[in-house]
């Protein structure tokens, strides 16, 4: 099953602080400055753990996107998208494509987190995604009607008011 949305959700976490749904999210924060793909250098254990905990508060933050998902409240996490989600597809088109996929799929039996990654898009990238830092959280999720685990994505976004928010769900 491919289902590939680019835009969700209703997850807003700030530098400064973090709203969800009601519900208080610790802060997630990024390094100060992104440094270019090219240039890796090693990091101190500060920024080491630093992006630990950006981990593990984007791992929750996900946790949360993926429980209103098995609520059927798909419409809320749309609600709380970021704009760039929001001008690639309709509230309704996002609502009745998950819907449908977890129709065919069937209620979700098992759920393992299998990593959290990092990708920072240039300008004009090939992918055609707006430039700047994205995290993606990936689960590896079994469902009642799939013979095999289904990759399960959650991806935010850094906007622009340093606010993080989810930018993309798929099911693969």
């Amino acid at each position: 099953m491919k289902t590939s949305l680019l835009v969700l959700l209703t997850v807003s976490l700030m530098f400064n602080g973090a709203v969800f749904a009601q519900q208080a999210v610790q802060p997630a924060r990024a390094p100060a400055t992104v440094p270019a793909p090219a240039a890796a250098q090693p990091l101190t254990p500060a920024q080491q753990a630093q992006i630990a905990k950006q981990d593990a508060d984007m791992a929750g933050a996900a946790a949360q996107v993926v429980q209103l998902v098995d609520q059927n409240r798909t419409g809320e996490v749309w609600d709380g998208a970021s704009v760039v989600a929001k001008t690639v597809v309709t509230k309704q088109a996002f609502v009745q494509q998950i819907a449908a996929d977890r129709k065919t799929l069937g209620a979700p039996i098992e759920r393992k987190q299998v990593g959290v990654s990092r990708n920072y898009y240039e300008a004009n990238n090939p992918q055609g995604l707006p430039a700047g830092l994205y995290i993606t959280v990936a689960y590896a999720t079994k469902f009642v009607n799939a013979p095999q685990p289904v990759r399960e994505i959650v991806s935010f976004h850094a906007d622009d008011d340093k606010t993080w928010r989810v930018s993309g769900y798929s099911l693969r």
